[in-house]
């Protein structure tokens, strides 16, 4: 499949992706899975590896030659690849079989194994910042262990900051801190938002009222309270008047808490759909998901 980097003109501009992986049943956590094992060697100029899982292997490689990244990763028959020019928040995104070079999608098996890799190379390289081989390998494996069946896998993603994404970085902070418990002190961000089926971004069983950042855990799902913050319960509110929120790195992209510190409003909107009431690869949460692409790929870290 040949790939290049359309004319900055010619694309149709994208915003912006966060949220956390969850069973499709809401409320569940996800299921067990059997630790995996990451094989990588990194230079400046490029990163490769495996990752195995049982009998799953995600080959992986990304290479930088003149400041544009040159990635691919091969998962259960699907190859995954983008062309990335950092500098002017420019990808182009694809995917198709590995047989045969036919379209196809991304499906729930996929995403579990690519979101454990992405886990794995979170864990293996903490720090930042990192080569750039790495760092947009990392940050193109989160968003596509995200990305919904119904979203087309070819694609132009593109970014710059005031237009195709919105930093939330002071927000992610309470009590002061980036990390650790927020000891009663929030900083509540009015208002997460999303449409589907329950109606459009300005009714009010679409939005929360989120308190970003890392500061709690809680199985998968978040913290709830529908009652001003007097009590407080770990799952999904589904669809309440402007309930509160917080846990999990709310509003921060990639799956989950990831390498990245980028908290944006797409993906706190993105969270704000697939965390109350829908499933991560829910059709709903579509316009969620390409609004946080290139928030994903693109956005600077908070810290």
């Amino acid at each position: 499949m040949a790939k290049r980097l359309v004319p900055l003109l010619s694309v149709l501009m994208l915003a912006a992706c966060g949220g956390a992986v969850k069973s499709e049943e809401a409320g569940t956590p996800p299921a067990s899975r059997p630790a995996g094992v990451l094989d990588v060697s990194s230079t400046d100029a490029e990163t490769r590896g495996t990752f195995t899982r049982g009998d799953d292997v995600v080959t992986f490689r990304s290479k930088t030659v003149d400041g544009i990244v040159d990635l691919q990763a091969t998962v259960n028959g699907l190859t995954l690849d983008a062309l990335m020019d950092p500098s002017n928040g420019v990808s182009s995104m694809d995917g198709f079989a590995a047989s045969n070079g036919a379209d196809t999608q991304i499906v729930d098996e996929d995403r579990a194994l690519l979101t454990d890799l992405y886990h794995a190379l979170n864990e293996r390289f903490p720090s930042n910042p990192l080569p750039d081989s790495l760092h947009y390998l990392r940050r193109a494996v989160g968003l596509w262990a995200e990305h919904p069946t119904t979203v087309d896998l070819k694609r132009t993603v593109m970014g710059e900051e005031g237009r195709g994404y919105t930093m939330l970085c002071s927000y992610a902070k309470c009590n002061g801190n980036w990390t650790g418990s927020c000891g009663g002190v929030y900083n509540w961000f009015s208002y997460a938002k999303h449409d589907c089926n329950h109606g459009g971004f300005d009714v009010v069983y679409n939005q929360q009222v989120a308190q970003l950042g890392d500061h709690y855990t809680c199985n998968g799902d978040e913290y709830y309270s529908t009652n001003g913050g007097a009590s407080w319960t770990c799952g999904e509110p589904d669809h309440w008047n402007r309930p509160k929120v917080t846990a999990n790195c709310f509003g921060r992209c990639g799956p989950g808490c990831g390498g990245d510190t980028q908290y944006t409003v797409d993906a706190t909107n993105h969270d704000g759909c697939v965390r109350n009431g829908h499933a991560l690869a829910s059709a709903y949460c579509d316009d969620q998901f390409t609004a946080c692409s290139d928030d994903e790929l693109f956005a600077p870290n908070c810290y």
